[in-house]
């Protein structure tokens, strides 16, 4: 099963591909999708869609999960992270595949067992969950694979969870 991770972000653009290998996880690619801020807005937007597009027409993940934004302090920012967001749950959807969202907070917690781990504890923890010699850099792409990550590792407890409220 391959999970398609996405960081969003319109300069930069993290993802990451994790797959369930038996009982352990392994990542089978990861990297930055980048936009030139010279660029026009729909410019931009349009070639991170091209991209995204483009891996989930190569990897064909069974799943694509997106960070949620919840909260930046910067709305400039905010504004940016939701656009490229939306595009990528564009992508995710019109593939058909299953598409989920977390906030960063919620995947702290799932893979370091603390919302508020930094990001060097959040790349080591993505290096050891998917048996990585060193931790991934940039830290969007080690936040990409940590979504696919969090979402392959929670996965068993929601099916279980689903399968019990629809018992009688």
């Amino acid at each position: 099963m391959f999970v398609l991770g996405i960081d969003p972000g319109l300069s930069r653009c993290g993802y990451g591909i994790v797959t369930r290998r038996g009982g352990s996880l392994a990542a089978a690619a990861g990297g930055v999708i980048s936009t030139e801020p010279t660029m026009a807005l729909p410019e931009r937007l349009r070639t991170l869609s091209d991209e995204l597009r483009a891996l989930v027409a190569e990897y064909q993940p069974e799943a694509v999960v997106v960070e949620r934004v919840f909260f930046q302090v910067n709305a400039r920012t905010a504004m940016a992270t939701a656009q490229a967001a939306g595009v990528a749950l564009v992508a995710a959807a019109e593939s058909g595949c299953e598409v989920a969202q977390y906030t960063s907070n919620e995947v702290k917690q799932a893979l370091v067992g603390y919302g508020s781990a930094t990001k060097e504890q959040v790349q080591r923890m993505v290096a050891s969950v998917l048996g990585l010699h060193e931790p991934p850099h940039p830290p969007d792409v080690a936040d990409a694979l940590a979504l696919a990550a969090c979402h392959l590792t929670s996965q068993p407890l929601r099916r279980a969870v689903a399968a019990a409220g629809e018992k009688p």
